[in-house]
């Protein structure tokens, strides 16, 4: 068995289901502390967090700090009668290694310390700092995670040069996707007002059901915008609608609408807002709107990192990665905020947050090559 798979399933026997650690952090520490590491727990409400820093040799302007950055908590594994192995047992067949986390992303974490391992082995004295920002807090609310301890670090002053998060990227083969950046989220809860009545006397009632319905047509044809060289087009979406008491003799009062706009840089939150709204009352509706924002979009330039990555990858797997900004939101939205440089790259994804979670065996020493070679070229 290879150190990186080893590790892994040390990592995948702890049910870390968010936002419990489950002693995840306990392992990776140990080893972090052996290779001179300097570790700062940081627990916000029921989260455990931990920065974690090893300085480099370079001073003043020649200075960098290299973020790898993840999280151990996973989401809960379903129906356990419909696993073939248990979740939280890793267990290989055919090559491939089952576990909920193994993906999603124990890989990444479990690659990250062997990957370093190996780095400073080869390289005792780097010139670059290195860093890891681990969290148990990414799969649920996000809120006492990467975003409180990038909080933390700026107000300390602390800066970062470039970050790396273990994320599962990859489509069919390790090392065909980086994400170079991500749409941003922004969701509202849409409340239409009518008034409720009998169903056989319509008139004396108003149903708002019936009055959304244009809206509804109308936002689903809009053309928010046109996307850009790195995003898609700007979509939206409608996720749950609830109306009406039940019973079917009844004129609802009012109809809840919940929707979501995955959107790219070329249009704001601010500029959504503001066309829903005037889009609602040009139906003339009697509504409110309880909007929020998971992430703003961000990306990630060719440059330093998205180089460094991609020599990497072309190095250990022979392939040309492709840069993507598809998927949903990560901590990355967070970092990129104190980071100017961050791009995400780890296993293929095809089976996160599914039953029967895996990750191929042949691919997670490869997957710790990818980082040490990224980290040779930007701190070594």
């Amino acid at each position: 068995m290879n150190p990186t798979q080893a590790l892994l399933e040390d990592l995948v026997r702890r049910p870390s289901i968010t936002p419990e650690d489950a002693g995840c952090l306990d392992i990776l520490s140990a080893r972090l502390e052996r290779l001179g590491f300097v570790l700062e727990r940081m627990r916000f409400g029921r989260v455990d967090n931990l920065w974690a820093v090893r300085e480099g040799h370079s001073s003043g302007d020649a200075a960098t700090l290299t973020v790898l950055a993840g999280h151990t908590d996973v989401v809960p594994p379903g129906p356990l009668e419909r696993w073939t192995s248990a979740p939280f047992e890793p267990t290989v067949r055919d090559g491939l290694l089952y576990g909920r986390g193994a993906a999603d992303m124990k890989a990444g974490l479990a690659a990250f310390v062997t990957a370093l391992e190996a780095l400073y082995a080869d390289t005792p004295k780097p010139r670059g700092s290195v860093a890891l920002l681990l969290t148990s807090d990414e799969e649920g609310d996000a809120i006492d995670g990467t975003e409180k301890v990038v909080q933390a670090l700026q107000a300390r002053g602390v800066g970062a040069d470039h970050c790396i998060i273990g994320e599962p990227t990859c489509s069919a083969q390790l090392g065909d996707t980086i994400k170079n950046g991500r749409r941003g989220s922004l969701s509202a809860r849409l409340t239409v007002r009518g008034i409720q009545g009998h169903i056989a006397y319509p008139h004396l009632a108003r149903n708002p059901i019936h009055e959304v319905a244009p809206a509804i047509a109308q936002l689903a044809r809009e053309v928010w915008d046109e996307g850009n060289a790195h995003f898609p087009k700007t979509t939206w979406q409608i996720s749950n609608i609830h109306g009406g008491t039940g019973a079917t003799n009844v004129i609802p009062g009012e109809v809840a609408i919940d929707f979501n706009f995955r959107h790219s840089t070329a249009v704001t939150a601010d500029e959504l807002k503001a066309r829903v709204e005037a889009i609602l009352h040009s139906h003339g509706l009697d509504f409110a709107l309880t909007w929020s924002r998971a992430g703003a979009p961000f990306i990630t330039e060719a440059g330093t990192l998205v180089e460094a990555m991609r020599g990497a990858i072309r190095g250990v797997t022979g392939l040309e990665a492709e840069l993507s900004t598809t998927g949903g939101t990560s901590d990355g939205r967070f970092i990129a905020n104190w980071c100017p440089q961050v791009v995400e790259f780890g296993p293929p994804n095809g089976t996160i947050h599914k039953i029967d979670e895996c990750v191929p065996v042949n691919e997670l020493e490869p997957l710790a090559q990818v980082y040490r070679a990224a980290l040779a070229r930007l701190v070594a």
